[in-house]
């Protein structure tokens, strides 16, 4: 669809500077721009290059200046650049309906503008707002609640009694509601913990690609309102998370730790069990928690220490040859003060 660049402007509060009446048929990055697209620059070297490319207007940070281009001037290029996307690539629309391979079952209250995909399984009891989403082969446990214009990806499964809030976007092969990893040993064998409580998934969460969150031993495994999880990630029994937190790709966080607001665990970082994250901390990659974050701190390396301290030690590892040498050399002098071979 196209837009002509005034429209685009106003949509983002932006600073008009050139033709208003450019017409815009699509957004690209400034290496594979065309006439008619629209790219970004949020630095002076993106800006070179976009002034140079075919691109028919640029979407700029602060107070550039082009004899050649229509700019859109915003305060953030980056912001505004996610906000526009959506125009020109905008999601597909499902009609509201149940496919006729589907199985609802006849307690299920499904709302009429819902969209129920091929192959779905609905339980026992379940409720499906407004504008909901289950695009295919996803199954839906017993007494489960499924938000407004919440959208399930192609094979996830919510085991019974999960709830899940407004606009939440669930990505395919993720398994939320599975038992937790919890045993006792009795009589040389692992007896298994029955879970029998639940997930809350609140508003505007995002949950990648083959992520598993499991279900509580008793209360609630909770993600608080808009935080999002990246691909493989393994959210333990009795985990709460709060809002806006980011948790990146093959994260594992144990039963029972509590993360604060605004929390960023990153990649393949690990969590141990019942430990408490402060609000605005921050783990680094490949980091191995096991003890408490205070608020807004920055923890790195294994076991995670703050950020400052594992990199002096960083710096010290990578200076011990030098040391093992030096120390070889006063131990070789030590022995033959004369000089003696």
């Amino acid at each position: 669809m196209p837009f002509i660049v005034s429209e685009i402007a106003q949509l983002l509060q932006g600073e008009l500077v050139g033709d208003g009446a450019t017409v815009l048929t699509g957004f690209a990055p400034a290496a594979s721009a065309k006439p008619g697209d629209l790219t970004f620059a949020e630095n002076e070297e993106f800006f070179f290059k976009a002034e140079e490319s075919t691109a028919s207007a640029i979407l700029v940070d602060g107070k550039f200046a082009s004899a050649k281009k229509t700019l859109i001037r915003v305060a953030n290029a980056r912001i505004a650049f996610a906000k526009v996307l959506s125009m020109f690539f905008p999601e597909p629309q499902f009609f509201p309906g149940v496919h006729a391979t589907s199985v609802v079952d006849a307690t299920a209250l499904v709302d009429p503008t819902a969209h129920i995909g091929p192959h779905c399984i609905v339980g026992q009891r379940v409720k499906i707002g407004p504008g909901a989403v289950l695009q295919g082969l996803n199954h839906v446990g017993d007494d489960s609640i499924i938000g407004e214009k919440s959208r399930l990806f192609p094979n996830v499964t919510l085991y019974a009694q999960t709830q899940i809030g407004r606009r939440v976007r669930i990505h395919a092969g993720s398994v939320i509601g599975s038992d937790g990893f919890g045993y006792v040993f009795d009589a040389g064998i692992h007896l298994k913990i029955p879970h029998v409580g639940n997930v809350v998934i609140d508003d505007d969460v995002e949950i990648g690609a083959n992520v598993t969150v499991d279900r509580g031993a008793l209360g609630p495994t909770v993600i608080g309102k808009g935080s999002k999880i990246d691909n493989l990630v393994q959210v333990g029994h009795n985990v709460i998370i709060g809002r806006h937190n980011i948790v990146i790709s093959q994260v594992g966080i144990a039963g029972s730790t509590q993360l604060g607001d605004y929390v960023i665990l990153a990649g393949q970082a690990g969590v141990a069990g019942h430990l408490k994250i402060g609000n605005k901390a921050i783990v680094g990659a490949q980091s191995g928690v096991m003890h408490d974050i205070p608020d807004g701190s920055k923890y790195l390396g294994t076991p995670a220490m703050p950020d400052k301290q594992t990199k002096r030690q960083m710096l010290a590892v990578q200076q011990l040859p030098e040391l093992i040498r030096r120390v070889r050399e006063l131990e070789r002098r030590a022995e033959c003060p004369n000089g003696e071979q």
